[in-house]
């Protein structure tokens, strides 16, 4: 194992969970006055923090979007992920090899806790996912494109940043990962490869992953 420390981003990379709030995003959004495709959100939202939507927002037309606006837009997203969400496919394979060979592992997403924890729980991810292997934004109060959420990964688990890799699916977060000093694994099946060209390796299947950490 080439690496001490494996951190997975969670939406899209552990739970299939983009395309779902992606939708959702885009659809609030229209809804109050400011009209977004689901495109849109893929390319100005897609693995950041709640606050860039506030910042983009506000930035593009001086308004601010209403308080309750996290609120009903996570309520709508949990009631859908308890419809629809399932897990990456062969990500178990993935995570059933890291705690076979002892690898540690962890998650660390610009999602809520409580997002997290109600993507796995669903999925059945929970499992594999104790309370110390969890960290949020929430956590350091810089999202994604900052360096501080991994590096507080790293910390917490007490890994040096250079002997790091990140799992990740989006352009923010492949920035994030290498400001902070750590490889990063660009997973290609809903982002296009030239966004996270910056990664130090590509894939686009799973499957590949832990060839690619071995």
């Amino acid at each position: 194992m080439r690496y001490d420390l494996v951190i997975f981003d969670n939406d899209g990379v552990l739970v299939d969970s983009e395309p779902i709030s992606n939708r959702l995003l885009a659809a609030y959004l229209t809804e109050l006055g400011y009209p977004t495709s689901y495109e849109d959100s893929i390319r100005d939202y897609m693995g950041s923090a709640m606050h860039r939507v506030h910042d983009l927002v506000q930035e593009r037309t001086g308004e601010r979007l209403p308080a309750e606006f996290d609120d009903v837009f996570h309520r709508r997203v949990f009631a859908a992920f308890e419809r629809e969400l399932e897990a990456v496919a062969g990500v178990v394979d993935v995570l059933e090899k890291l705690a076979a060979d002892e690898v540690p592992y962890c998650v660390a997403s610009s999602g809520s806790h409580e997002r997290i924890r109600v993507g796995h729980r669903t999925t059945g991810l929970d499992r594999w996912f104790d309370e110390g292997r969890i960290f949020s934004s929430q956590d350091v109060g810089k999202g994604k494109p900052e360096p501080d959420l991994f590096l507080y990964a790293a910390e917490r688990m007490g890994v040096a940043p250079g002997r790091c890799v990140v799992v990740e699916d989006s352009p923010l977060g492949v920035q994030a990962a290498v400001a902070a000093g750590m490889d990063v694994l660009g997973f290609t099946a809903m982002t296009p490869a030239a966004k996270l060209a910056s990664a130090t390796q590509l894939f686009s299947d799973m499957g590949d992953l832990t060839g690619l950490l071995a």
